[in-house]
């Protein structure tokens, strides 16, 4: 029933474009930020932001937004987070996700990692028809997004001084949620490697794009970066 008034807290359209906001920026939002991007008055953003934490969607802290401390700094303000926790509704009842960790458990101990890359890289293949490999970050952008991975253009690491022909410091795409994340946590070698190759299935080996492992925490252990940055 949890999980149901949650996913239900949603419903209302002002309270799902802040959660959306909230969750789009990876980092904690104040409550005059939530409530200008989403064209609603601060104390109405705020008895909304305070629902969604209520029902565990949001986490909510209190920092001071100015940068300052000490005398004059001013009183820390309320800011808000993606919650950790993941929601879900299936009726009636279904428990795909232990399932799913059986059989990664059942694979990783009979070695089996080798063919269930290859059978996630042809699932990809799948996922992409007869569509020519991803032509750009912008494509990959939407493909991930149409996924649920919620992939956001970022500065390649090391190269914040670097540009390249164009004038532009190279970029990749990283993703802030990993739709097998319950199952990565317990089994993420295998996990992981099952979700490249299924990424490039997806988005192909061929094209001026590639996907390759670089874990942060909080995010998907998998970046898509140019071909030409790729100096290995």
């Amino acid at each position: 029933m949890e999980d149901i008034e949650a996913i239900a807290a949603l419903q209302d359209p002002v309270r799902r474009r802040l959660y959306e906001y909230v969750a789009a920026q990876g980092r904690e939002v104040g409550r005059n930020e939530a409530a200008e991007a989403a064209g609603v008055a601060r104390t109405l953003a705020a008895h909304h932001l305070d629902r969604l934490t209520e029902v565990g969607l949001l986490e909510s802290g209190s920092r001071r937004l100015t940068g300052r401390s000490g005398p004059g700094a001013g009183r820390p303000a309320k800011v808000y987070t993606r919650a950790r926790a993941e929601r879900a509704v299936s009726l009636p009842a279904r428990d795909y996700r232990t399932a799913a960790e059986l059989l990664a458990e059942a694979a990783e101990q009979a070695g089996l990692d080798a063919g269930l890359c290859a059978a996630a890289r042809r699932r990809g293949e799948a996922l992409r028809g007869s569509a020519a490999p991803c032509g750009g970050l912008e494509e990959v952008m939407e493909m991930l997004a149409a996924r649920g991975y919620e992939p956001h253009l970022e500065v390649a690491e090391g190269a914040e001084g670097a540009q390249e022909a164009s004038g532009e410091a190279p970029r990749v795409v990283r993703m802030r949620n990993c739709p097998f994340h319950a199952v990565a946590e317990r089994f993420p070698p295998l996990v992981c490697g099952m979700n490249l190759a299924l990424l490039e299935g997806l988005l192909g080996t061929d094209g001026p794009v590639r996907a390759r492992m670089d874990a942060r925490p909080g995010e998907c252990c998998v970046v898509v970066e140019d071909s030409k940055n790729n100096n290995d």
